[in-house]
């Protein structure tokens, strides 16, 4: 007789700012799940919000609470605000998990059912497949989702085969209620609060599992400005995270029995890579200048011209060959045309190039939390 995984009882989290136009078909998409309704309770904090986001989430059937606060700003806080208020007003209910989405995702109807089952293999926290609603908008959301399937398939995964631990990634996740109650909330304010989780837990010996039959989906930002934007707030908030957590990081690597390689991993992960590629190309331009004025009069402009672009073609030929294997091997999951499946594995690398300025300015520019606009409607039947 085929085993019968237990029944968690789940709250699923959404941190919503100004979201009236999607927040509905992620609730439809939880309505929709092929898992006990009286299992799932569904909350949402409607985060300084103009708009009917909290409207629309409660004709949806979510428990909503508005929160108003300037000073404190970033889903961090919005978060730490729920949890409080679960733990205050629905402490009865004895969940066994927490579900965190934004409001942009969908569920495929087994998300919960399979994330179930990875959660009783005795995983505290547990994240899962992220495939896009907007693959085939253009090459930035493109670049956004390859890297999200890379990431699922090509990390995590190699993970979990080597019994060391995965990492969140800002959506899409499970986190086991005691390990909630025991840090007091949630604690993790740095900009980039879902990596600053990641690592604080495996600091203290949790290891993260992955569920890659638990798929959702979620809108990756349409204009460079928006792209430029987020992925600046990312650059900034790993060098925070490094600045934070970097020496702990590094000593476990040496000092721990357990957790080790999972302590050189998120060091790798977050080691702030983009500085010394930075410095290299500051260099090179350098050098490549004092050729050209003749300071090196030894080196011909046209030998150094052909190095640097040598340089610039394997840097793209790495990642056009990390784009292609990506999209070959979950081909059938991209919700795309096939030309453009094909088309856009070649602009993924210029996608990736784009990071290297991003991560220079973020060095030296005082970064904020901001919110990115979703307009994408789709429900979960139209996007599979």
């Amino acid at each position: 007789m085929e085993k019968v995984d237990r029944l968690n009882k789940y709250a699923v989290i959404i941190a919503a700012r100004n979201e009236e136009a999607v927040i509905g078909e992620l609730l439809n998409s939880i309505h929709k799940q092929n898992y006990p309704k009286d299992y799932i309770d569904i909350f949402v904090i409607a985060d300084n919000c103009t708009d009917e986001t909290a409207k629309v989430a409660k004709q949806a059937g979510a428990i909503v609470r508005e929160r108003f606060n300037k000073n404190q700003v970033g889903k961090g806080y919005a978060l730490d605000f729920m949890f409080k208020i679960i733990h205050r007003e629905y402490a009865f209910k004895n969940y066994d998990g927490y579900f965190i989405f934004d409001a942009d995702n969908l569920l495929d109807v087994n998300y919960i059912t399979e994330m179930n089952r990875t959660f009783n293999q005795g995983y505290r926290v547990v994240t899962s497949y992220r495939n896009s609603k907007n693959f085939d908008q253009n090459w930035i959301t493109a670049g956004y989702a390859i890297w999200f399937l890379h990431e699922a398939e090509y990390l995590n995964l190699p993970r979990m085969a080597l019994n060391t631990s995965c990492a969140v990634s800002g959506t899409g996740f499970l986190v086991q209620s005691d390990l909630i109650k025991k840090n007091g909330g949630w604690i993790h304010h740095l900009l980039t609060e879902d990596i600053e989780f990641s690592i604080s837990q495996i600091l203290k010996g949790e290891k993260f599992g992955y569920c890659p039959n638990a798929v959702f989906y979620d809108e990756q930002p349409i204009t460079f400005k928006q792209s430029w934007r987020q992925r600046m707030r990312w650059a900034k908030g790993f060098y925070q995270v490094f600045g934070k957590y970097g020496a702990d990081l590094i000593r476990s690597i040496f000092k721990r029995k357990q957790n080790s390689f999972s302590c050189f991993d998120m060091t790798m992960t977050i080691m702030p890579a983009m500085i010394i590629t930075n410095l290299s190309i500051m260099v090179n331009g350098l050098f490549y200048l004092a050729v050209i004025t003749g300071i090196f009069e030894k080196v011909s402009i046209s030998e150094t011209t052909i190095l640097m672009l040598k340089s610039i073609g394997m840097y793209y030929a790495v990642m056009y060959g990390l784009a292609l294997l990506t999209t070959i091997s979950e081909w059938k999951k991209i919700r795309c045309a096939a030309w453009k499946k094909i088309a856009y594995t070649f602009t993924f690398p210029f996608f990736m190039m784009t990071y290297i300025p991003i991560s220079l300015v973020a060095l030296f520019k005082n970064v904020e939390w901001k919110p990115i606009q979703h307009t994408v409607t789709k429900s979960i039947d139209e996007v599979q």
